[in-house]
């Protein structure tokens, strides 16, 4: 299996979505009231619970750019890691006009994935030398 067909076959994964909208804030109403009182808090424990640096959004209030780079970088790592719809596009319009809501919507959708875990299974065989096949 070449890697375009690799790239194929996970190109052919259904894609879901968020586990709750962007503005769904009253489903959790414990993140809800982390975001609003301390977002600086709630960016930083989403970052390490997705396996980041936790500090890492503090980059946010430190660059004073106009695109958060924490924000954006996390928000479409996690769109791909659990096959989530949505586009680069969208995630630099949500990251910057709505970065606490999505830090929060971040929030949520890690504590549904860590209730119902994704689990994905890649093998991987030896051919020749030097020569790996992954399905």
């Amino acid at each position: 299996m070449s890697v375009a067909e690799v790239q194929h076959t996970m190109a052919n994964e259904t894609l879901t979505d968020w586990d709750s909208g962007l503005l769904d804030c009253f489903e959790d109403a414990s993140t809800c009231c982390y975001g609003f009182w301390c977002g600086p808090c709630l960016a930083c424990t989403v970052s390490g619970r997705f396996g980041e640096n936790n500090c890492l959004p503090l980059c946010d209030i430190f660059c004073g750019v106009p695109i958060p780079p924490a924000a954006l970088s996390v928000r479409a790592a996690m769109r791909n890691r659990y096959g989530i719809k949505g586009s680069l596009c969208n995630d630099i319009f949500v990251s910057c006009c709505c970065a606490s809501c999505s830090w929060c919507q971040m929030h949520r959708e890690l504590k549904h994935r860590k209730k119902n875990p994704t689990v994905q299974q890649i093998y991987v065989t030896k051919q020749m030398p030097g020569t790996y096949i992954i399905f």
